[in-house]
């Protein structure tokens, strides 16, 4: 049964950004503007001071204004401070760390939502379920309400004020609803569901199925190409997320689809641009190094089949992108296998009868 929390949604609560990164920044934004008390929290004490005083973030998101309303830090505790929620917004590898930091100063009454995509590198845990580890002592929403932001969503996009869709999937209705009247506003739409497993691995699984269109588009493949893979790899997705659980609307929805198609057709795709990059030639360490920020398909890639193996759940195109970025094979040799596997029904069983 889903687990209820009362919490006062008709108040403006204060919200605490962790991680000033282009996506925490772009939300830290978003929610400035919609008049809510805002703080953003950063490792880099200068770039977090330039924030402050220049209402900008040269680094991730040049030229583009940021509310005069927005606050940063780069104290912890001073980011944490009155905070009503919590949202954090930190690459996959640095979320336990971050939450284990943000624990002991947490107000007792502040939920802790996330827009960190991705698995627990090593162990291949959803978030949630690191998250109910640190802040639930493994009980899930027991202690803390948690929530996933997740969906299609370039950071550049949101900062700028276009209109953006979102949705917020947690076990605990109120503070569900809270997160998403936070993001909510005149140029955001915010969905709400209960599908955390579903959602998470929408928007780990998406970033490597974008390297594999990437490389599709870096070969001169085509449009056709591009489709096939899409619809083939969100094949892939829901036949997984059935397997673990999760409910086959959500990944028909914004935490799937819609997250698939933009950050496989999008240029702003990190993931996207990594596949660009192998598909014409360019070495791994030389792509990463040209795109400057994290490219989270480099890991997710192994703990998505991780979970696929654990399942006994085939994925091809998945298999075939950690084989290319482990370096096993060349992108060539990737397509060369996935144009020879038998012929067969599309659907040659109900996605329902895994």
């Amino acid at each position: 049964m889903p687990i209820e929390h009362q919490l006062d949604t008709t108040s403006c609560p204060s919200v605490a950004i962790l991680g000033a990164g282009s996506w925490g920044t772009a939300l830290a934004a978003l929610i400035a503007r919609h008049g809510h008390p805002t703080m953003l929290w950063g490792r880099d004490a200068a770039m977090v001071q330039t924030i402050a005083v220049r209402h900008e973030n040269p680094r991730y998101l040049p030229g583009i204004a940021l509310p005069e309303s927005l606050r940063a830090t780069s104290v912890l505790a001073e980011a944490m401070a009155g905070a009503d929620l919590v949202l954090v917004v930190v690459p996959s590898h640095a979320f336990a760390d971050t939450l284990r930091a943000l624990t002991p100063l947490r107000p007792g009454h502040a939920g802790v939502a996330w827009a960190t995509k991705g698995f627990e590198p090593g162990s291949g845990r959803f978030l949630h379920e690191v998250a109910g580890d640190i802040l639930g002592n493994g009980r899930l929403g027991k202690d803390v309400p948690l929530a996933v932001v997740t969906g299609p969503s370039f950071a550049k996009e949101v900062a700028a004020g276009l209109p953006t869709a979102l949705t917020v999937h947690s076990e605990d209705p109120v503070f569900c609803q809270q997160v998403a009247d936070v993001l909510h506003g005149p140029a955001f739409r915010a969905y709400t569901g209960d599908d955390m497993r579903g959602a998470e691995l929408g928007g780990a699984m998406k970033n490597v199925l974008a390297v594999a269109t990437g490389v599709a588009d870096g070969m001169g493949l085509g449009l056709n190409a591009r489709a096939g893979l899409i619809t083939r790899g969100l094949n892939e997705m829901l036949r997984l997320n059935i397997a673990i659980g999760g409910q086959p609307e959500t990944l028909m929805g914004l935490a799937g689809l819609g997250d698939l198609v933009l950050t496989c057709t999008g240029d702003l795709s990190r993931n996207r641009r990594l596949g660009l990059a192998l598909g014409r030639g360019q070495s791994l360490d030389d792509a990463v190094r040209e795109i400057g920020q994290v490219v989270e398909s480099i890991q997710t890639a192994d703990e998505v089949m991780r979970q696929a193996e654990a399942h006994g759940v085939e994925l091809p195109i998945s298999s075939n992108v950690r084989e290319v970025l482990h370096g096993d094979i060349s992108p060539g040799e990737g397509l060369r296998r996935l144009m020879a596997r038998e012929q067969k029904a599309e659907y040659p069983q109900s996605l329902f009868e895994h």
